[in-house]
C-alpha cells in the first residue's frame, strides 16, 4: 500500500509530531509513504528516512497552485490513499485534488472551532472518510451535518518511552533560575487568546496567598506572548511568571513540575495533557473541547468550568498542597495513557480505516 501524506505545518509539535508518529509506525508495517510538506519544515527533515519527502510552497487556504503542486505529485506517485493531515490548504485543496486524480482520501481534523454551513458541505464531501481525534471534535462535526458514517474517531496519542525520565530538581532548578523548592504550575500551550493563560493570570493573586513560594511557568510561542506579558506587569506578576518558549526537551522538563493546567475556551484534544499525563503529572483543565477525555474529573486531575478563575485557583491550591492526591492523579493519568493513547493503536485504527477505503 502507498499512502500520500499532506502536512503543511513547519515545526515538529501537535498534529504535525502526530503525523510523525503514524509515518514511522507505517513504515514499520511495510506501507510506503509520500510526505507532502512545507520547504524547509521540520517535519520534512524528520521523515526524509521513512518517507519519500515533496515540498510543496503553502502560502494559505485559498492558493491554488497548492492544488496544482498536489495533482502533479499524485499522478507521478499513484497512491492509493491520499491522507491530509492539516489546515493551511491541505484539508481543501487535498480533498479536490484526489477527487481529481480518482484516489481514495482521508482528512485528519484537529481543531474543535465551528465553521460555516456552506464549508463543511463543500470542504468535507471531498473526502471518503473524516478522522476526528477526539469525540467533541466528532460532535462538532456532527452537528454540522456530517453524516455520522463518514466521521471517525482515531485519537491522537503519545510516545510513551519518551516519558520515563526521572526528575531532576537540580537541573530543573538551575535551568529555570528557581529557588530551591519553589513550586512550579505550568500551561504548555501556544500563546493565543483561546488556551486560556488569562484565566490563570487573574487567578495568580490568590493562589499566591496560599502558596507564596509558587512560580508559573508558560510553555510554548504565540502571538499573544507581549500582551500577556504586559498583562503580568499590570497585575505585580512579571516575576512570578517565566515564558519559557518553545522546549525540545519537554519529557526532562515535565518530570519536575508540580501541576499542568489547560484553562482553554476550545481544544481538539490537547496534547500537551497527554505528555503531562505520560509524565505522571496532576492536570487541571477547562471542560472544554476534548479537554474531558484525557482528563478524568477526581481520577487524573480536576475539571472547571471554561473562565470559572475562582474554582480554578481552589484546585490548583488543594493539588498543591494535598502531596498524595498529587501523586494518585500522576499515577492514574500514565495508566490511562498506556491504556487508551498508545501510538500501536493509532497505526492499527488507520490500517483499518486505509484497508476499508480500498475494498
Amino acid at each position: 500500500m502507498k499512502v500520500l501524506h499532506i502536512e503543511t505545518g513547519r515545526h515538529l509539535y501537535g498534529g504535525a509530531l502526530q503525523v510523525y508518529y503514524l509515518l514511522r509506525g507505517l513504515h514499520a508495517t511495510g506501507i510506503e509513504n509520500i510526505l507532502v510538506c512545507a520547504p524547509g519544515s521540520e517535519i520534512g527533515r524528520k521523515c526524509s528516512e521513512i518517507a519519500t519527502v515533496v515540498e510543496l510552497p503553502t502560502v494559505g487556504d485559498i492558493d491554488p497552485r497548492l492544488l496544482i503542486g498536489l495533482c502533479q505529485t499524485i499522478r507521478r506517485y499513484r497512491p492509493d490513499i491520499v491522507h491530509a493531515h492539516s489546515r493551511r490548504g491541505a484539508d481543501w485543496w487535498g480533498g479536490i485534488a484526489a477527487q481529481l486524480c480518482g484516489v481514495k482520501s482521508v482528512l485528519t481534523r484537529r481543531v474543535d472551532n465551528p465553521e460555516s454551513a456552506l464549508l463543511v458541505r463543500l470542504k468535507y464531501k471531498r473526502f471518503d472518510r473524516v478522522v476526528t481525534i477526539s469525540e467533541g471534535i466528532r460532535q462538532v462535526l456532527l452537528s454540522e451535518g456530517v453524516t455520522e458514517k463518514h466521521v471517525e474517531l482515531i485519537h491522537s496519542v503519545v510516545d510513551l518511552e519518551q516519558y520515563n525520565c526521572p526528575a531532576d530538581r537540580p537541573w530543573f532548578e538551575r535551568e529555570f533560575s528557581l529557588r530551591p523548592g519553589e513550586k512550579t504550575v505550568a500551561i504548555i500551550a501556544q500563546l493565543i487568546e483561546r488556551k486560556g493563560h488569562r484565566f490563570l493570570l487573574a487567578g495568580a493573586e490568590k493562589i499566591l496567598a496560599a502558596v507564596p513560594e509558587l512560580r508559573f511557568i508558560f510553555f510554548g510561542q504565540g502571538p499573544q506572548r507581549q500582551e500577556l506579558e504586559a498583562e503580568c506587569r499590570a497585575r505585580g506578576l512579571a516575576e512570578k511568571v517565566l515564558f519559557a518558549g518553545f522546549r525540545n526537551d519537554l519529557p526532562r522538563v515535565l518530570p519536575n513540575l508540580d501541576l499542568v493546567v489547560h484553562p482553554a475556551l476550545m481544544e481538539g484534544l490537547g496534547v500537551s495533557l497527554l505528555q503531562a499525563a505520560a509524565a505522571g503529572r496532576p492536570m487541571i483543565g477547562a471542560r472544554a473541547g476534548g479537554i474531558p477525555e484525557i482528563i478524568r474529573d477526581g481520577v487524573n486531575g480536576y475539571l472547571v468550568p471554561p473562565e470559572e478563575v475562582t474554582l480554578l485557583a481552589d484546585k490548583i491550591i488543594e493539588l498543591l498542597f494535598n502531596r498524595e492526591l498529587s501523586e494518585t492523579f500522576g499515577a492514574n493519568g500514565r495508566a490511562l495513557v498506556e491504556k487508551e493513547f498508545s501510538i500501536p493503536a493509532m497505526i492499527s485504527s488507520y490500517q483499518r480505516l486505509y484497508a476499508q477505503l480500498l475494498r
